[in-house]
């Protein structure tokens, strides 16, 4: 019930319902009825948020300050940094903790030598990687975008952002008036700490010192990883959400989640768990609101919409429609305006 209840004060923090009609006049014929509010049936009550993935990351490369800005702009309530750490303890957004699917790190001659296997979930992977550069030296690179079919036009000419650069950012929203949050994802902390380090402490303290609590900053907190999410418990009362691997990945890694076994305020659920792959629904949506949890759901594209609907605003419509608390997308204008005409 405490996680509930810190999650739901949260959800209605960031996502205030819309302002009441402004009063009529009164006119010789009888006036027209106000609009009935909508009724959503997310485990609140309130409508479900919209989280930017990595940004609007469908237009610009992810996690630049063009995509978080656009994000923002287009009416997102929360946007996403995904973090990783540099050598020397910086933390940088980026989805993965290797560099040559986002980055200029390629044509670097002077970074020829860092490129290494290291075993990964999946399997072994060659790359470049964060925490074998200085941020001194990741601020020689550039973003890039890393999907085909999507606009080219910004690649090399964007910084790779910090943790605190993005929360200045969501600040500087919040005194215009403005409230932003931030789902944050720890990328990769159980290797940070096999390797003597620790993501959790380092997040945790950045948001402190940058005062977003007492600036009104939503926060969730989200990871694939149990103990990193056990850890952060100890530390803070910010509401998480346990990230769950989807098909195929799930059965490749043996991995049988336990909605009852869950202790965190929430789940962040590839769609599949809500939907089948004729677009059907499941039942998890309903399983995990009767036992507390927030549904978030990742990730709906507008370019790559999921199997069993036409396009993502038939793929909107079916998740609001299903009860979903949260949904991550790389076209965050969509998502608003499919939900806010609901």
């Amino acid at each position: 019930m405490k996680k509930l209840l810190a999650a739901s004060v949260l959800i209605l923090s960031a996502c205030a319902s819309a302002p009441a009609p402004e009063a009529r006049t009164v006119a010789a014929v009888a006036p027209a009825e106000a609009p009935v509010a909508k009724t959503w049936n997310t485990l609140t009550g309130e409508r479900p948020i919209v989280i930017a993935h990595r940004g609007a990351s469908g237009l610009y490369p992810e996690h630049t300050i063009l995509a978080y800005k656009t994000a923002i702009a287009q009416g997102a309530d929360f946007i996403e940094p995904d973090l990783v750490m540099t050598s020397d303890g910086v933390l940088i957004a980026r989805h993965d903790l290797y560099l040559s699917a986002t980055t200029d790190v390629a044509d670097h001659p002077e970074f020829a030598d860092r490129k290494k296997v290291r075993q990964t979930p999946l399997g072994e992977h060659e790359d470049w990687w964060a925490d074998d550069f200085t941020f001194a030296e990741i601020q020689t690179l550039k973003a890039r975008q890393q999907f085909e079919g999507r606009s080219m036009e910004y690649n090399d000419q964007m910084d790779i952002m910090t943790f605190d650069e993005i929360m200045d950012l969501v600040l500087a929203e919040a005194a215009n008036g403005h409230i932003v949050g931030l789902h944050v994802e720890a990328k990769w902390p159980g290797h940070y700490t096999e390797i003597g380090k620790s993501l959790a402490d380092p997040i945790l303290n950045a948001m402190k010192a940058k005062g977003l609590k007492e600036a009104g900053i939503p926060v969730f907190i989200q990871c694939f990883e149990p103990p990193f999410l056990a850890d952060v418990a100890t530390k803070s009362d910010i509401p998480l959400i346990q990230n769950l691997v989807g098909a195929p990945y799930a059965a490749m890694m043996g991995l049988d989640y336990k909605l009852e076994d869950i202790p965190t305020a929430g789940v962040g659920a590839d769609v599949s768990y809500v939907f089948n792959k004729d677009g059907t629904r499941t039942d998890f949506v309903d399983r995990a609101h009767a036992l507390g949890l927030l549904v978030h759901v990742y990730t709906v594209r507008d370019d790559r919409p999921d199997p069993g609907f036409a396009d993502s605003r038939a793929e909107f419509r079916a998740l609001f429609d299903a009860g979903i608390d949260g949904v991550w997308t790389d076209f965050p204008a969509t998502a608003v305006e499919v939900r806010n005409a609901e």
